[in-house]
């Protein structure tokens, strides 16, 4: 999908690279980890301050104003209307809402000179339901969207990623309140379609997928990912449908349709040395497929009234098959680990299982009413039959396991592992595949997350007091930007999609500064593309050619027109456009026509 050109956008009417800043380097800083990082810090984009705070630098600065030229103009197209908040909160909004204490390390927390509690915040849902429960009194005033375009700052462990994973970043973030969860669904879709709109725009290929709420919170949600090979995130598609879902979320279906009876005896084997599933499997000769993995959980003890010292944490015991992984998220939404787990220290697990990590398994565990360790099975492992375990005994595993003959059945199945590619679709059409992407929106339905410990009600027509049931909407500005370049890049520097590069088109006039035919013709040419409304810089900095050409295909302008002496003689220029192997040669009198046709494709 194409996008159009850019409308709207604020600019100088005239451009010329002498006038403006333009400061590439031939080699990016060695802690550039991923390509728009090390992209961006060349072409002068952005300009390290801090771990993951940047100065956007002028070039990098019309990136940004581009998308959120696109993001206002499809937001107010949706009737959302723009309002811009505080970056810094006072906690006790927060602290209303319970995130205060939830939030974790990211949520950066300050005191005024009163000693007072503020936040710098990460977004702004407080805020608007403060908003909301002053402004929104009657049905009458529903249903309202506010949006803001802000700073936003969390504080990331490690940072990194350059602009993919700062600490501080722009965002747009958007809150919708109705008076039920049917209007809330209506303006859930509204904001859903206006984020297609805007991606497509931007020129981005990218999938929609279902998302886990996170710490937001709500009862569903979406992502919207950029697909690139570099994507922190993996996302699960139905190759045959139209099922997608962050692999947080994506459902695993067993992959044993029912367990069969033991074809085995029960056998405690010496694996010495072998701690792994992968090294016991090659040992014993077995796919990998056979061997079960063991993860050990804690979740802390209550402290009690008059007590000394809290009591001691619970231990769970986590089974997936040997080739499988466990999915944290899913892990932490079952009854029991909901409130909070960690994995189990050292001295933890050997007081429970009598054995160092690497030869754990459910064998001899005392189980149910108040049992010491409790069993979690995946669901493809609660159908497993002659499986091997380990037997809570350095360098020895049991073979031939079979529940309810060995060992009682588990306390609880779940499904609570990552898919893989090749599982059966939830939406039982054919097989998923899984692909990298990156977050760059995510819409929530919140419901009355926040309206209900905040008491953002309205009345109704009754003038009985209801909750506000609200929607929030996200869009990370400058991760869009990172995005971008890793979507769209060569080994020659970066690729913008014409509707948020730079500038559309650069005019490359070699010997602009030697002759004067040259100097006039790219001074006309360059102004009427401007009186078009075309997004044009001319350079004329009196570059070499091999160096102008470098400095522009790194910054990743998508048109290039070249004027020479030689070819203006006859009556001749050239274009090139960034991914093009070679450049076309065309009468000079055609340009203006011909860069026009190539922006409206």
């Amino acid at each position: 999908m194409r996008a159009p050109r850019l409308k709207g956008a604020q600019f100088p009417a005239t451009m010329k690279a002498s006038q403006f800043f333009i400061s590439t380097l031939k080699e990016a800083p060695a802690d550039a980890e991923v390509a728009s990082h090390r992209l961006m810090l060349r072409a002068g984009f952005i300009k390290r301050l801090s771990a993951g705070i940047y100065t956007y630098m002028p070039m990098g600065l019309r990136v940004i104003r581009k998308i959120e030229n696109i993001v206002r103009e499809e937001m107010n197209a949706a009737g959302a209307v723009e309002l811009l908040m505080p970056v810094v909160q006072p906690a006790e909004l927060w602290q209303e809402s319970g995130r205060f204490s939830r939030y974790g390390p990211e949520l950066m927390r300050v005191k005024d000179r009163h000693q007072r509690d503020f936040v710098i915040q990460p977004t702004s849902e407080e805020v608007i339901t403060d908003i909301a429960r002053q402004e929104l009194r009657s049905y009458r005033a529903l249903p309202r969207n506010f949006y803001h375009i802000q700073t936003k700052f969390r504080d990331e462990r490690r940072p990194r990623f350059g602009v993919m994973r700062g600490r501080e970043f722009t965002m747009k973030d958007a809150y919708s309140f109705d008076r039920d969860a049917a209007a809330a669904e209506t303006s859930y879709r509204r904001m859903y379609d206006a984020y297609v709109r805007i991606f497509a725009r931007m020129g981005l290929v990218f999938r929609v997928v279902a998302a886990d709420t996170g710490a937001i919170g709500g009862d569903r949600s979406h992502e919207f990912q950029v697909i690139a090979e570099t994507g922190e995130d993996a996302i699960a598609y139905g190759v045959e449908s139209d099922y997608a879902a962050n692999v947080e979320l994506a459902e695993a279906l067993p992959l044993i349709d029912r367990r069969v009876a033991p074809a085995e005896d029960l056998a405690k084997t010496a694996t010495p040395g072998k701690s792994t599933c992968e090294d016991v499997a090659a040992f014993l000769g077995l796919p990998l497929e056979r061997t079960v993995k063991s993860l050990v959980l804690a979740v802390a003890g209550v402290e009690t009234e008059g007590a000394s010292a809290p009591a001691p944490a619970d231990i769970w015991l986590l089974l997936v098959r040997g080739d499988h992984s466990l999915n944290e998220v899913k892990a932490s939404k079952i009854e029991g680990l909901r409130d909070g787990w960690r994995f189990a220290t050292a001295a933890e697990i050997r007081a429970s299982f009598g054995s160092d990590p690497g030869y754990l398994g459910p064998i001899g565990l005392v189980q149910g009413g108040d049992a010491k360790v409790r069993v979690l099975a995946d669901r493809t492992v609660a159908a497993m039959s002659d499986f091997v375990c380990g037997a809570n005994e350095a360098g020895f595993h049991f073979t031939g396991v079979n529940w309810g003959r060995d060992l009682p059945e588990p306390d609880l199945v779940a499904d609570i592992r990552n898919v893989v590619s090749g599982d059966p679709s939830p939406d039982g059409k054919g097989r998923l595949a899984i692909q990298r992407g990156i977050e760059v929106g995510h819409v929530f339905f919140l419901g009355t997350k926040y309206s209900a410990p905040m008491k953002a009600t309205y009345l109704d027509e009754k003038g009985q007091p209801q909750l506000l049931e609200m929607g929030c909407y996200g869009i990370g500005i400058t991760r869009i930007a990172g995005a971008a370049v890793e979507q769209n890049h060569d080994e020659r520097g970066m690729i913008w999609p014409a509707a948020i590069a730079p500038f559309s088109v650069v005019v490359c006039p070699i010997g602009y500064d030697r002759a004067v035919a040259v100097r006039d013709a790219a001074d006309a040419l360059h102004a009427q593309l401007l009186a078009a409304g075309i997004d044009a810089i001319l350079d004329d900095r009196g570059e070499r050619p091999g160096a102008m050409f470098a400095d522009w295909e790194l910054i990743g302008v998508p048109h290039r027109v070249v004027l020479s002496e030689r070819g203006l003689k006859q009556g001749e220029i050239e274009y090139q456009g960034r991914r093009d192997a070679a450049a076309a040669v065309l009468p000079a009198a055609d340009a203006l026509t011909f860069v026009r046709g190539k922006l409206a494709a």
